[in-house]
């Protein structure tokens, strides 16, 4: 029997990373101090968290392309210099100037920590081939964590010292806690006679059915999450929850997060992905209709059950990926498949904008059983194309 090849030490070093990469999931946390140390209106900062979560999206896919081509260091420690540069820069920025924000925070935020990731989970799933649900679900629980640990974070520091001072301490940290992890990542060395990894090239990837299927998917994921985390706080208040107690929303929903990051990959590596991936976008489904009637604690308890799926989702997808379309274009296959994020972003934005938020959560259950649905249609790709080339 072959002996199983990994190191634990890719594994924590992923872990290290990503715990400050989850930004978009305590940004509810981030906006009122924000919009009061800024002079931003609820939609400038609203836009700002937008723009962060399509940045991401748009940064998998040229993080993925360069971890492909110069390895995972390169593209980590590249991610480390955007994301640190970004909250350095935030601390800098005058009140009132929310394009500005935009442009110095959101924009290379979001295209660091989208750099970060694909280097983290490309480099785990090669060492740890057989188990590549486990090699994400340990770096995508870190990242469910960093919820929880930037709440506590920005309201300790933030809280003591105000928002420009946590944003540059929160540069500092980036750049030692990221640049260290970005360090020890390197890829498995090729065993001696062993096959290349198979895979479609990027380009032959997204002309496959398959691909903008799973786009789809994953930005009908999006709403039911994105169409209120930035005010899940307000949201909690108003039902109910005692203002002081709102933000354990965020806190116990990254805790969810983390969960369903750890959990699900790893129940997809025995259960198979598309059974795991039709039981999440139905918790989405069944999350967004508890949401909209959630009164008091309950509405901490639907919001960590969306949260739960939506990351659990977020976490099986790179591994379905991967068995899709193969390892040898790992990275920058799961970067263009992250566009979806960016796609599912902006439709957020729009929706939390122009509906009411009755409307929002009706316009986050379709959205989630649509989903579903894309997943269904979705087939096998590597045997087809095998065959095709063999004949």
């Amino acid at each position: 029997m072959a002996q199983r090849q990994s190191n634990p030490k890719i594994l924590a070093a992923g872990a290290a990373m990503q715990l400050l990469t989850g930004i978009p999931a305590a940004w509810g946390v981030f906006q009122q101090p924000v919009m009061e140390t800024y002079d931003f209106t609820r939609a400038q900062a609203t836009l700002a968290f937008a723009v962060l979560v399509a940045g991401y999206g748009v940064g998998c896919a040229v993080g993925g392309w360069l971890q492909d081509r110069k390895g995972p260091r390169f593209a980590a420690l590249w991610g480390t210099g955007l994301l640190s540069g970004a909250a350095l820069a935030a601390a800098l920025v005058p009140r009132g100037g929310a394009g500005l924000f935009v442009l110095a925070y959101s924009v290379p935020a979001g295209m660091g920590s989208a750099f970060l990731a694909p280097s983290a989970l490309a480099c785990a799933q090669k060492w740890y081939a057989d188990r590549k649900g486990l090699a994400v679900g340990v770096s995508g629980a870190a990242m469910g964590l960093s919820g929880a640990f930037l709440t506590v974070f920005v309201r300790g520091i933030g809280g003591r010292w105000g928002m420009r001072i946590c944003f540059a301490v929160l540069g500092a940290v980036v750049l030692a806690v990221c640049g260290a992890g970005a360090a020890v990542l390197k890829n498995p060395p090729a065993k001696p006679n062993a096959p290349r990894p198979q895979g479609l090239p990027p380009r032959q990837m997204a002309a496959t059915p398959q691909y903008r299927l799973c786009l789809a998917a994953v930005a009908l994921a999006a709403p039911p999450v994105l169409l209120f985390s930035p005010e899940i706080l307000t949201i909690a208040a108003e039902r109910g929850m005692e203002e002081s107690l709102a933000p354990a929303c965020v806190v116990l929903g990254s805790a969810a997060s983390a969960a369903g990051r750890l959990i699900a990959p790893a129940v997809s590596d025995r259960a198979g992905r598309k059974p795991v991936l039709y039981a999440l976008y139905g918790g989405l489904t069944a999350g967004s209709a508890a949401f909209a009637f959630a009164q008091g604690w309950w509405v901490a308890a639907a919001y960590c059950l969306l949260t739960f799926c939506y990351s659990g989702g977020a976490a099986v997808q790179p591994a379905f990926n991967s068995d899709l379309f193969g390892l040898a274009w790992a990275g920058v296959n799961y970067g263009l498949l992250s566009l979806g994020m960016s796609a599912g972003s902006l439709l957020s934005y729009a929706g939390s904008q122009a509906l009411s938020m009755q409307a929002r959560h009706w316009m986050a259950g379709i959205s989630a059983a649509a989903g579903g649905i894309c997943v269904a249609f979705v087939k096998p790709v590597l045997a087809v194309e095998n065959r095709r080339q063999s004949g």
